[in-house]
Parts: structure tokens; C-alpha cells; sequence
């Protein structure tokens, strides 16, 4: 039998600020430390809270290492920030970081391999219960992440003998002007004009495979949020949505901050796009931007330009954490 072939996906260190102390080089240096002129002094429990996070996301991947080394597995490793192309020829991509590097790590994948997330640094609520007073010290929240380092190589034996099966989970597909995209969102996307302190203008309907449509939206606001149900726990929950059964293959969208709607238009401003709908969006502002599950991944948009957002997207296979497994709803 052929060996399986596994991906280890990285969340890189530069993410964590780095720091020197006096007389002293950083505890984790690297080739971005800023020259002293730029160092700037500040709490010592937040250095020592970063310089924490920065140890244990490096503890976690060194046991993931090690474990893949101890398994007849091959397997490679890459960080999440020299990646750029789709991942194949491989059984398993395994992410150490959060559901950022997850979501990363989701754009190269299509339906055919599954992913497991470890969150190499999960908050410990005995310490943000003792620092709360000072500064938010909760850390990666891992919402989609299986594994931690505690329970790490379980959980990889447990999906390798077939034991732990993925869940297919949504994502949103789009299409600028008639041509797809290529990439999909797990989480959501944002459709926006490139400064957020600008009023986007734009229209929207929702229109059936059977060609039914709605009534015509004319907004203006601060944007459009559209999220799977992974993604209604995130930026949509805080924005005042709802959290929508992972299971679900329906998309939950909402017009965010809208200037002076009509009473009639009120209702039709957050709602589901169902799975056999699309949601057309033609933007009018000179400028605007599409992102794709936060950042890193945007696309512009002009004036005049259509949008057409909906489910019609190859879903994603990912080894969920227990508790979404057991949840009655799934």
C-alpha cells in the first residue's frame, strides 16, 4: 500500500511582534526585529505574554513534526505566507496555527482533500481571568480547529484509519462579470468600497435557478457581508446575525450600517440566500474591493461591475471539532 501523502500548513513567526530586551536579543529573534531606535518600551507582562505565544505555537509544531516522523507517512511542510498555488497529490493537509491558517490553507483545496486544523495556542482562561485587568489576553480561538498539541496524534490516527470522518462543510462562490473567481470562501466575504470610511453604493436582488427574482435594493452603506454557516459565527454573529447549522448550505447576508433605508426595504436588508438562489450585486461606486475570508485575499471592483454570490461552490472536507459534531442541529 502506497504511503499517504500529508501537507503540514504553517502559520509563520512573524506574525508575532518582535521585541528586544534591554541589553538583551529578542527571545525569539528574527530577520524583521526593528533596530533599537524603533523599539518601544511597554508592559512586560504583554512581552512575556507574546513572547509565550510565540513558544507554544513553536512547542505545537515541533510535536507535530515529530509526531508525522514517527508515522509511515509523507509528508512536507510549508508556511502558510510562501504558499500560492492549489494543493495536490496529497491524502491530508494538516494546518498548525488558527482558523486563520485554516481558512488560508482552504483557498488551494478543492473538494477532494480533507483538512485537519491544530490551534498551536489556544486561550487559557486561568490567565485571561488574571491579566483581564491589564489587557485581553485570550489567544487563537480555533472554532473549526479538531486538534490541539494535547491531542494531536489521536486525533491524526483517528482520521487516518477512517475512524474520524470529515464534514463537508459550504463555501461561497462569485462571479465578476460572468467569470468565476477562483476562490471560494469558507468563512465570508466583504463587499466593500477600499476605504471603510467611504459610502459604498450599490444594488442587490435574489434571483432563483427557475430565473424568479425579488424586488430591486438600492443601498448605501458602510458594505455587504455574505457568510456560510461556518462563517455566521464569526464577523456576521458580531455584526448581529445568527448562527446558522453547520450542515446548512444556505448563505446568511447583511447590508452593514445602511444610511436612511426605506421602511420597506428594512426587512429585505439581512436574510439567507437559499441553495437553489443566487444574489446578483451590480456595485457603483468608482472603486470597490471583494474579501475573501478577512485580508489576504482581494479582488477589485469598478463602477457598473456585477456580482453574482452564491453556494454553487465545491465544498470543503474538514475534521470538525467533537462539540460541532454533537451539536442537535448538525
Amino acid at each position: 500500500m502506497a504511503r499517504r501523502r500529508v501537507l503540514l500548513f504553517l502559520k509563520p513567526f512573524d506574525v508575532y511582534p518582535p521585541r528586544q530586551c534591554a541589553g538583551s536579543a529578542a527571545s525569539f529573534p528574527t530577520s524583521l526585529s526593528p533596530p533599537p531606535s524603533q523599539l518601544r518600551a511597554t508592559n512586560p507582562k504583554v512581552l512575556s505574554y507574546l513572547d509565550d505565544r510565540c513558544r507554544v505555537h513553536k512547542d505545537t509544531i515541533d510535536l507535530c513534526q515529530s509526531v508525522l516522523e514517527n508515522k509511515s507517512l509523507d509528508w512536507t511542510s510549508v508556511q502558510r505566507n510562501n504558499f500560492s498555488q492549489p494543493i495536490r497529490d496529497v491524502d491530508l493537509v494538516i494546518t498548525v496555527g488558527g482558523d486563520g491558517t485554516l481558512l488560508r490553507a482552504s483557498h488551494f483545496l478543492d473538494s477532494s482533500v480533507p483538512i485537519l486544523g491544530v490551534n498551536s495556542d489556544p486561550t487559557c482562561p486561568k490567565e485571561v481571568d488574571e491579566l483581564m485587568d491589564e489587557f485581553d489576553a485570550r489567544r487563537s480561538t480555533g472554532y473549526l480547529c479538531a486538534a490541539t498539541a494535547g491531542n494531536f496524534e489521536q486525533i491524526l490516527d483517528a482520521t487516518l484509519d477512517g475512524s474520524r470522518r470529515p464534514s463537508e462543510l459550504s463555501r461561497i462562490s462569485m462571479k465578476l462579470n460572468g467569470i468565476q473567481l477562483p476562490t471560494y470562501a469558507l468563512n465570508d466575504i466583504l463587499v466593500s468600497h477600499p476605504c471603510p470610511a467611504s459610502v459604498s453604493r450599490f444594488s442587490f436582488r435574489k434571483r432563483s435557478n427557475t430565473g424568479e427574482s425579488s424586488c430591486l435594493i438600492n443601498c448605501r452603506s458602510s458594505g455587504l457581508r455574505v457568510s456560510t454557516a461556518a462563517g455566521s459565527t464569526a464577523a456576521m454573529l458580531s455584526a448581529g446575525g445568527f448562527v446558522m447549522p453547520l450542515s446548512s448550505r444556505e448563505l446568511q447576508y447583511m447590508i452593514r450600517e445602511p444610511i436612511s433605508p426605506t421602511d420597506s426595504d428594512k426587512p429585505l436588508l439581512h436574510g439567507l440566500v437559499k441553495q437553489e438562489q443566487h444574489m446578483l450585486v451590480v456595485w457603483y461606486n468608482q472603486e470597490g474591493s471583494v474579501y475573501f475570508d478577512g485580508s489576504h485575499v482581494v479582488h477589485s471592483i469598478q463602477h457598473g461591475d456585477t456580482l453574482e454570490i452564491s453556494s454553487y461552490a465545491p465544498t470543503l472536507k474538514v475534521v470538525l471539532p467533537e462539540h460541532l459534531l454533537m451539536k442537535p442541529s448538525e
